[in-house]
């Protein structure tokens, strides 16, 4: 009981100091797959009397394993433990459904926070702490209005996704939200009510973009046919050959931006086998083939510049990065399939690469053109550390070369398509009535006296 005790204790003190950032506009913000957050408007919330006794019931029997999955939760934005779980998924799906299930994520959960912000300021509902002063709020308190639950909104949209796409995880996803949703009432910063309508809400907005995007992946077999000359890529089982006909978000076609024919790859190869491997260029080669960096960067960020406490800037942030993989994916396999650019183990039959050569074309680096993208986005995103966000791009590109599984020219022209990938998907955020939302020009930090400092960057405006 001490321990319960101590833990009541630290969060009660931490959310007297950090209060969430408000965003009461927020249900007006240009969504991406749904005409407008307001044609989502849920039933009025009923009298919460009848919810009280349940939440202080939930409280008074918290036990460790409760008081885990508050901490658990509570821990990023409400979409930060699902994108981390997708992240896990899509990374190494060789399906064809991988990037798209990603893009369909972060778009959904962006687009249904921002149909819940509308409802949240046009019911403003307390929230249960707010309401009866025997309930205790035991994570940061938020300057939002409770109904309905932004983190049961998230968790409404992840469990649609990942059972459409992974179906073999669905009874695991259904009883992650289950304790997500109780933890969020036990918490007092929700009553059951306003759970049960977030995930419904977020489950809805899920279920229409999924068949929005129903068609946005290729289907039809793939004809098998494949370049017979000499000097590209031949493998017996090319992997996602049809990815490049996808349909884009942002980009008008796969190939809007698509690259010239790539060289001879002599003086590549020649550059290629006279490289002195050393234990600092196969660290770098090592690192960036078996980490998620960029999606760890962006949940860094997103915690240093105290984004988790913004729900809706966390999940615009998370949409506009996914929506930058997706495009950049299929506009970088359209190019590969274009070309069907040869690898250097094939080039020349006596290479042996660092790590193993993928199963399919080379030309341009899929690693580097998405880290492109992803710096690109970064930089828009957190402009005082653009230089840092290129610097890695170039390191990630560098990588693939020091791994011998690209030449030089394929990373070289990757890191130039994510530029122009990039510059597309900002160009679309600060037009189209998308301009009204915040860029974050240095770190959010928050001070003694319960405000958090550090204001958006002045906003741009058409």
């Amino acid at each position: 009981m001490r321990k319960y005790v101590f833990i009541s204790y630290v969060l009660l003190i931490f959310s007297s100091q950090v209060n969430g950032q408000l965003e009461p506009n927020a249900g007006k913000w240009k969504t991406w797959f749904i005409t407008s957050g307001k044609d989502f408007r849920l039933p009025a919330p009923s009298s919460n009397k009848a919810e009280i006794a349940e939440v202080i019931s939930q409280q008074q029997n918290l036990d460790s394993a409760g008081w885990q999955q508050i901490l658990y939760w509570n821990a990023g934005a409400p979409g930060y433990r699902w994108h981390t779980m997708m992240t896990g998924l899509w990374t190494v799906d060789t399906g064809n459904y991988g990037a798209l299930a990603n893009m369909l994520l972060g778009v959904a959960i962006y687009d249904a926070i921002v149909a819940t912000w509308e409802n949240k300021y046009a019911y403003k509902r307390l929230r249960p702490y707010e309401a009866d002063t025997r309930i205790k709020g035991y994570v940061p308190r938020s300057e939002s209005p409770s109904f309905p639950c932004e983190y049961s909104v998230a968790a409404g949209v992840a469990v649609t996704v990942i059972s459409h796409f992974y179906p073999s995880l669905t009874d695991s996803v259904t009883r992650m939200a289950q304790r997500l949703m109780k933890s969020r009432v036990a918490a007092g910063v929700a009553f059951p009510s306003d759970t049960r309508a977030g995930f419904e809400l977020g489950k809805n907005i899920a279920e229409k973009e999924i068949e929005y995007t129903k068609d946005f992946v290729v289907n039809t077999a793939w004809d098998r046919k494949m370049p017979q000359e000499p000097g590209v890529w031949t493998g017996k089982n090319p992997m996602l050959p049809l990815a490049g006909k996808n349909k884009t978000v942002v980009l008008d076609s796969a190939s809007q931006f698509r690259p010239g024919p790539p060289p001879d790859f002599a003086k590549d190869m020649a550059e290629l086998k006279s490289f002195k491997q050393n234990f600092r260029s196969m660290s770098n080669a090592l690192f960036y083939a078996s980490n998620s960096f960029w999606d760890e960067q962006l949940n860094k960020k997103i915690f240093e510049y105290n984004l988790a406490l913004n729900p809706p800037g966390a999940a615009r942030l998370y949409a506009i990065t996914a929506i930058g993989y997706y495009d950049g994916f299929v506009a970088c396999w359209d190019a590969k399939y274009t070309y069907w650019g040869i690898r250097p183990n094939q080039y020349d039959t006596t290479y042996k690469s660092l790590v193993p050569t993928p199963p399919f074309p080379g030309y341009p680096s899929g690693h580097a053109a998405l880290s492109s993208v992803m710096a690109e986005l970064y930089s828009y995103f957190f402009p005082a550390e653009k230089n840092w966000f290129r610097q890695k791009a170039k390191d990630v590109a560098e990588s693939r070369f020091q791994a011998g599984i690209h030449f030089r020219t394929d990373n070289e022209v990757a890191l130039e398509l994510g530029k122009k990938v990039a510059a597309a998907i900002i160009e679309k955020v600060k037009t189209a009535d998308m301009n009204n939302r915040p860029v974050f020009s240095k770190q959010v930090k928050s001070n003694g006296d319960q405000k958090v400092q550090g204001q958006y960057a002045k906003r741009k405006s058409n």
